[in-house]
């Protein structure tokens, strides 16, 4: 889980959600967003990401692709962002480019 506080003191948290195969991320104690994923052992396919209208334009769900991507390095996992919003953020933060496999980034537009 991670952790951190947005201006205006609301906690913001994000939890992988292991049992519904997903990202979910919080403000105080509402689900305010999620990022559905595939996993196997080697890579994890990022599917679907939602954020609440009550929760838009404050940045979140940046915050909840980092996250994700970040846990996804650390287990050495392949990325596969069939996400249409996953693919965007990965194309603007060129950092993460290596997350997804040299062979699949075409088909990804990447």
């Amino acid at each position: 889980m991670i952790a951190g506080t947005y201006s205006g003191g609301m906690e913001t948290r994000v939890i992988d959600n292991t049992d519904k195969s997903r990202y979910e991320i919080f403000e105080g104690e509402e689900l305010a967003g999620f990022a559905d994923y595939r996993r196997t052992p080697a890579q994890i396919a990022f599917t679907h990401t939602e954020i609440g209208e009550a929760f838009g334009g404050r940045g979140l769900a940046g915050k909840l692709a980092r996250t994700a991507l970040d846990a996804a390095r650390a287990d050495n996992l392949s990325v596969l962002p069939y996400c249409p919003f996953f693919r965007g953020w990965i194309a603007k933060h060129p950092d993460y480019l290596d997350l997804v496999p040299e062979d699949k980034r075409s088909k990804f537009d990447l």
